[in-house]
């Protein structure tokens, strides 16, 4: 029996674009909502009335939220995740070495996913958390994942992505960035150099399975006044290569 690609189901679509519309704007009344969809109101209050009923929204003052809700699910997801798992003690110990913060990422669809983080003493506050999706080519940790990944991968990443700016530091250019995933082969671990944060530097490795099919990464990440020449070219590096080793034994031996 063949399988024949299927058209996709139009209101599940719209439904999700509803959620991920309310998410970008941190919240929407019906008018807005609309306006930046270009879709009537009636239509789109039909789909905020059934996802409010169905208890996946909330509403506050006159806008609709995304709801708590979805952390069941998505905390399900990620306790089910092995990586997660066996990863997590160990970004809490490097988050303590270092003072900084300790990250675990995984890859989705082409994006990254903060799955873990842990805050050291010295960290600074950041906009990540947990579940928060990037490109992959701003963060050290999505290059770190990139780099163990087939150019025609690559490619199709890109292809379907772009390499959008955030910084002025961001890597944009497609063969610039294949040169830096190269260098990141040849020495273990990948760098971002205030690429997607103004201000910050981060270190990562990626971990992997036993055939190098990366699995995710780690890494460390702190403002560049701390992470000087020496302590980013050095010491963090060792760091974080040293952890990545670890996960990377208990996830085949557990």
């Amino acid at each position: 029996m063949s399988s024949k690609p299927r058209r996709p189901v139009q209101a599940a679509a719209t439904t999700f674009r509803v959620i991920e519309t309310l998410h970008e704007l941190n919240g929407a009344g019906v008018s807005e909502l609309a306006d930046e969809l270009e879709m009537p109101k009636s239509t789109v209050h039909d789909h905020l009335q059934t996802l409010s009923e169905a208890e996946y929204l909330v509403k506050r003052d006159g806008k609709y939220h995304v709801g708590a809700r979805f952390l069941e699910l998505g905390g399900f997801a990620r306790s089910q995740m092995k990586l997660y798992q066996i990863a997590s003690p160990e970004i809490e110990k490097l988050a303590e070495e270092t003072g900084e913060h300790a990250n675990l990422m995984i890859e989705e669809h082409g994006k990254g996913i903060f799955l873990n983080k842990a805050k050291g003493r010295d960290a600074v506050n950041l906009d990540t958390h947990i579940g928060k999706r990037v490109h992959l080519h701003t963060t050290a940790m999505g290059k770190a994942i990139l780099s163990k990944r087939s150019e025609a991968a690559v490619d199709e990443i890109i292809d379907r992505h772009g390499l959008p700016r955030v910084t002025e530091k961001t890597i944009t250019d497609a063969d610039e960035l294949k040169d830096e995933l190269a260098e990141i082969r040849d020495r273990g671990y990948a760098i971002d150099d205030e690429e997607r944060v103004a201000g910050m530097r981060c270190v990562a490795a990626p971990i992997c399975d036993g055939d190098e099919t990366p699995l995710g990464a780690i890494s460390v990440s702190g403002p560049t006044n701390r992470f000087n020449d020496e302590t980013f070219t050095n010491e963090i590096p060792k760091t974080v290569l040293s952890t990545a080793n670890v996960i990377e034994v208990n996830m085949t031996y557990s």
